[in-house]
C-alpha cells in the first residue's frame, strides 16, 4: 500500500467551492417554485361511502393537483364517514393547493355518505368560488339479473 496524498485547500478555493453550493441550492429551489403551476379553475372530486370519504382536487386537464382521505388523516373506523372527517379532509387540502392560487372549482360528487354535504360547505367556508356541483352517483338502470327463485 502507498502513502495517501492529501489534499490542502486555500481559502479561496474553500469560498469557491461554497459560492457553487448555494448557487445550485437556489436553482433547485427556484425550479422546484417554476414546477408549481398557477391554477385558476379547478375540478373537486368528492367520493362519499358508508366507510370512508375520499377529496380530489384536479385541474380542467385531469391533472391531480391534490388528495385527502379520512384514512389518511388517521380517522379510524366509523369515524371516517362522519361529516366532521370530511371538513377536517377540505382544511388539509386547502393547505395543500394554496401555492397553487386556485379560486374557482366545479363539484363531482359520488356516493351515498355522509360526508357530501359537509364537504361542499367546508369549501364554500373557505372561500372557494363554486361554479357547479354535479351529483354522479353511478345508478343502475335495471341492474343485474335476479336470483332464480328458491325452491323448497
Amino acid at each position: 500500500m502507498g502513502k495517501k496524498k492529501i489534499q490542502s485547500q486555500s481559502e479561496q478555493e474553500a469560498l469557491k467551492e461554497k459560492e457553487v453550493q448555494e448557487s445550485a441550492q437556489k436553482k433547485v429551489s427556484a425550479s422546484q417554485e417554476a414546477r408549481i403551476k398557477k391554477v385558476e379553475k379547478g375540478k373537486v372530486f368528492i367520493h362519499s361511502t358508508y366507510n370512508n370519504t375520499i377529496i380530489t382536487i384536479s385541474d380542467n386537464r385531469g391533472d391531480i393537483l391534490a388528495w385527502a382521505s379520512a384514512g389518511a388523516l388517521g380517522f379510524k373506523g366509523p369515524k371516517k364517514a362522519t361529516p366532521y372527517a370530511a371538513s377536517k379532509i377540505v382544511e388539509t387540502l386547502i393547505e395543500k393547493i394554496r401555492k397553487i392560487g386556485l379560486k374557482d372549482i366545479e363539484i363531482f360528487v359520488k356516493g351515498i355518505g355522509s360526508g357530501r354535504e359537509a364537504a361542499i360547505r367546508a369549501l364554500a367556508t373557505h372561500g372557494l368560488n363554486i361554479l357547479a356541483i354535479k351529483d354522479v352517483t353511478p345508478i343502475p338502470h335495471n341492474g343485474c339479473r335476479p336470483r332464480k327463485v328458491r325452491r323448497v
